[in-house]
């Protein structure tokens, strides 16, 4: 049943087409983070009561409200349920990375029985309680406004558009480490991160033409110049790489800024993998 899509959505009949506003963003994370909880996913980080020996305290010691302050620097935000409906857009997204980051898997441990007290665990697994939560996070985060995702390294992002998933997800391509694959990681990060400006999301438009840039005299082995020189032309006429007069640079921005984005990624997967395949050959 997960990620079924039921009749009024997939006939396009929601009356909110789907979509959650930021109220009902805030219901689904209250169920989300009850449901961690009842698992005992932050039990390593938070705590937990025990009928014999009352609170005994995780890492974030015993004033977690405190806790959340020094991670977020904002008071206000524990305990989550009472609170929640005064947390603003930005609260709400700081609080769910941050429960992200403290979630964790019992792995070994014991059951207290009296009282039915529960398991109290003495070993965990980071990564697979965090998995969890991004398993339970995301399907909620993919319907809010335009769609969001938490990454496996905590992160909010925007998604992708539709029908570009899977270019965004492709692996990283191949190609020297630190001039293409580690900027061309930083620079999908940086578009697709909540709240980015224009700006920012020019720059990484340019990040990635000059990663282009850097592999210009490999391609012009395993293209035709006309095909080269067609690279370039986005960047250089609408006012991504460099500055003049004739450069275009009152394009809708939302759509065009988009578009150049992935058609950069898209060609720089292309370009590496046929220069892999000539140095191969």
């Amino acid at each position: 049943m997960d990620g079924k899509r039921y009749y009024s959505i997939r006939t396009g009949k929601h009356p909110n087409s789907g979509k959650l506003d930021l109220s009902g963003l805030k219901r689904l994370v209250v169920n989300a983070y009850q449901e961690l909880e009842s698992g005992d996913y932050f039990q390593e980080a938070f705590g937990f009561e025990c009928v014999d020996q009352g609170f005994i305290k995780g890492y974030a010691g015993e004033d977690v409200e405190a806790f959340f302050f020094r991670k977020l620097l904002k008071s206000g935000l524990w305990p989550i349920e009472p609170l929640i409906d005064q947390y603003t857009e930005d609260d709400l997204f700081d609080v769910i990375e941050l429960l992200h980051d403290c979630a964790s898997k019992g792995v070994d441990g014991g059951f207290h029985s009296w009282g039915n007290c529960g398991w109290h665990y003495n070993t965990f697994d980071r990564s697979a309680g965090q998995n969890v939560a991004r398993t339970i996070f995301n399907p909620i985060l993919e319907n809010y406004n335009y769609g969001y995702q938490i990454t496996s390294c905590g992160e909010i992002i925007a998604l992708a558009p539709k029908g570009l998933e899977d270019l965004d997800e492709a692996p990283t391509p191949p190609g020297d480490p630190s001039k293409v694959q580690a900027r061309l990681e930083a620079a999908r990060r940086k578009f697709r991160r909540r709240g980015i400006s224009f700006n920012e999301r020019r720059d990484a438009v340019r990040d990635l033409a000059d990663i282009l840039e850097y592999l210009r005299p490999q391609a012009k082995k395993v293209l035709q110049s006309k095909d080269e020189d067609d690279l370039f032309n986005l960047a250089n006429n609408f006012g991504i790489r460099h500055h003049n007069s004739k450069q275009k640079t009152n394009y809708d921005s939302a759509i065009w800024l988009s578009w150049m984005f992935y058609y950069y990624l898209a060609t720089i997967h292309a370009v590496t993998r046929l220069i892999e395949r000539e140095s191969a050959d």
